[in-house]
């Protein structure tokens, strides 16, 4: 019999447990620096190192962060469901935690690119994770952050729309659904695809009204999620 296809939209919330700040917390990434300062290409382009300096830093508190029990319950799930995540995170913990499909819509943190293009991708040394101003990638361009700022395109849309239009069921954990095109993802969902939506906070969508909502964070919701595709007998 074949898997049912589940499709899992993560956002900062998925990873709130496993000590990574999310974007939206009073005292959260941007440790009082303008949005168009550290994440935006544009800020970039204005100050190289001011933006290098913030993503090291990020670097450096990432490095020892572990798959919360939501991560790794969704892992658990391939042994049933047939398993696509879509994540607006840059962490890879839903690699560590062993979920094989992963897309990643805003880049990897632990990954750089040249400046000139961003199909050859160089893994970080965990052991010297920063980047400077002056360090080149094999091409003879400036390496930079494999991330994809506010300004740039999002290159891995469209395979995200393509996941999401061939799910059976779409899961939403841990994202507001504010930011696009992300956010717009839910639109392509097929009518008769149940979705869920799994958040502590209330979150209403706009985009569809038949959504079900677990009120939980990533790891009880989880787990709440699992018995109700038992107990929904998908």
């Amino acid at each position: 019999m074949k898997k049912k296809r589940i499709v899992v939209l993560s956002g900062a919330g998925m990873s709130a447990e496993s000590g990574i700040s999310t974007f939206r917390d009073s005292n959260g990434l941007w440790e009082n620096y303008p949005v168009e300062d550290v994440a935006s290409i544009d800020g970039f382009h204005r100050n190289p190192a001011l933006v290098l300096k913030f993503y090291n830093a990020r670097r450096r508190d990432y490095l020892g962060c572990h798959p919360n029990a939501g991560h790794i319950g969704l892992a658990e799930m391939e042994r049933e469901y047939d398993m696509r995540i879509v994540t607006q995170n840059v962490d890879d913990l839903h690699e560590q935690a062993g979920s094989t499909s992963v897309i990643h819509l805003h880049g990897e943190l632990m990954k750089n690119r040249s400046v000139a293009t961003d199909t050859i991708l160089y893994p970080v040394d965990p052991a010297q994770p920063d980047l400077h101003v002056g360090d080149l990638a094999p091409d003879g361009f400036q390496l930079r952050p494999f991330i994809v700022w506010f300004g740039e395109a999002v290159p891995m849309i469209e395979p995200a729309i393509k996941e999401v239009s061939e799910a059976d069921i779409l899961v939403v954990i841990g994202t507001s659904l504010n930011v696009y095109p992300a956010a717009g993802l839910l639109n392509y969902a097929p009518h008769n695809c149940p979705i869920y939506l799994i958040d502590p906070k209330p979150v209403h969508s706009t985009s569809r009204q038949d959504i079900r909502y677990i009120q939980a964070t990533a790891t009880e919701g989880v787990r709440l999620l699992r018995q109700a595709l038992q107990e929904a007998d998908y």
